[in-house]
């Protein structure tokens, strides 16, 4: 653990470290596209090193980050030394510095020792030109109020500005931050002004958007003022669902991401209840400021145990209603272990298209098993068509040309396939298996 006086050290120095970059506030718009990238959870849960992150990052870099997956997440439970799968500790001893502010565990980070924190491992992952983001819990550790540690800068100590009677439901690192006392938005800015320091570009940061309550709400509002008050531009997503729509003004303006749904795993059950999700949220969804449906359980998952339970038909059923409500793509599965059919799925640059510059998303009235979305192309030019059998028997789905806004005769593209098809005058019809999904390109002709 380091000393107070080491992380004082480190924290007077952090400016230093950051370089020039934009105020999260007043420079270029966070998130102008959904964000795509790599998250630990669903392949590693708390367990992940650094030896395997930087493996996974190397791979992600050849593979993915052409295509434009780009920030790499390091999950929950980094400062845990004894964190061992996807259940907690009931009495955590978390890495931390005086100031409480939660650190890399240096048996699993060794780099992060003597006070260097994330610092080297974000390094180097930026020399492999990807952002680096970790996983934050909300509040302030409950070790730091029990020994009611510092805040730094101020004459305040935690048990002054801790809510203990806040707590995550199902994690016992932290209390709750009381926002309404003095010295709690300086605990904030010291943990994100170290952060920064360390070159972090995404936080995830979970126990926000659920119930979103009082406690909650002041805490986003926190964690939005402390990453402004660092001059990075850090992309804050909050987590986990069901995030509240009646809370869709405030969290768009506080946040870049939030969270749809509690954690989304491999189960046709879940993937269906998404439709509806993203269908309510689709009004609220605009440039930095994304519903998130949550991370793909795609390849290799839950430590190595298994892979993805979902058919391949459910598999491109995800990726297209993640593209064309336009989700983050955040990948989840073991990239170690990522396979020919994974990879496929994940880089069809004509799908990632729709994801990361269609507009005029929309979902359409379709009857019941079916479930159909539009878009228009970047330019504006060509309509994109998802049509989705989300019933347990083949059907075909169908939709009426003038319902999509066009008039004449269109020529239709298979974005999955990439393949010219048929040229249509009237109604689009596509007959889907069971679970399945179809991605058209509509072209005048």
């Amino acid at each position: 653990m380091m000393s107070i006086g080491g992380a004082a050290a480190l924290a007077a120095l952090w400016p230093r470290h950051l370089g020039a970059v934009a105020p999260a506030g007043n420079g270029p718009l966070l998130a102008p596209t959904p964000p795509m990238g790599w998250n630990s959870w669903n392949s590693f849960a708390t367990t992940i090193t650094e030896a395997q992150a930087l493996d996974v990052a190397r791979i992600m870099q050849e593979k993915l980050l052409p295509f434009g997956y780009d920030i790499f997440t390091v999950d929950i439970q980094w400062y845990e030394p004894d964190a061992k799968s996807y259940t907690y500790n009931s009495n955590p001893v978390p890495e931390m510095d005086g100031f409480g502010r939660l650190l890399p565990a240096p048996n699993r980070f060794p780099s992060a020792a003597g006070g260097r924190g994330f610092a080297p491992l974000a390094a180097k992952i930026h020399a492999m030109g990807m952002k680096f983001g970790i996983h934050l819990m909300r509040g302030i550790p409950r070790l730091a109020v029990e020994r009611n540690l510092p805040v730094l800068g101020t004459p305040y100590r935690a048990r002054d500005i801790a809510d203990t009677g806040s707590i995550c439901a199902w994690n016992p690192d932290m209390y709750g931050v009381d926002m309404r006392k003095p010295g709690a938005q300086a605990y904030y800015d010291s943990v994100f002004a170290l952060y920064a320091s360390w070159g972090i570009d995404f936080v995830k940061m979970d126990d926000m958007s659920r119930p979103y309550d009082a406690v909650q709400r002041l805490e986003i509002e926190a964690a939005h003022h402390a990453i402004q008050a660092t001059g990075r531009p850090i992309i804050l997503s909050l987590s986990p669902g069901e995030t509240p729509l009646a809370q869709a003004g405030h969290v768009g303006r506080y946040a870049q991401m939030w969270r749809i749904s509690d954690d989304f795993w491999d189960s046709w059950a879940l993937l269906r209840d998404q439709f509806a999700r993203l269908e309510a949220w689709n009004p609220h969804r605009r440039p930095g400021a994304w519903p998130d449906a949550d991370m793909l359980p795609l390849g290799r998952l839950a430590l190595g145990e298994r892979d993805s339970r979902f058919t391949p038909d459910e598999q491109q059923t995800l990726m297209t209603l993640w593209s064309i409500a336009r989700s983050p793509l955040i990948m989840g599965g073991d990239l170690r272990h990522l396979d020919s059919k994974t990879l496929t799925l994940l880089t069809n640059k004509e799908v990632i298209a729709v994801n990361q510059s269609s507009r005029e998303n929309r979902p359409h009235q379709a009857g019941q098993d079916a479930r159909i979305w539009s878009a228009r192309t970047a330019s504006g030019d060509d309509r994109y068509v998802a049509l989705f059998n989300i019933g347990d028997s083949p059907r075909e789905v169908s939709i009426a040309l003038p319902d999509l806004g066009v008039k004449g005769a269109v020529r239709v593209r298979d974005l999955w396939t990439g393949t010219d098809q048929e040229t249509l005058t009237r109604r689009l019809v596509r007959p889907l298996p069971p679970h399945g999904s179809a991605l058209l390109r509509l072209r005048d002709a």
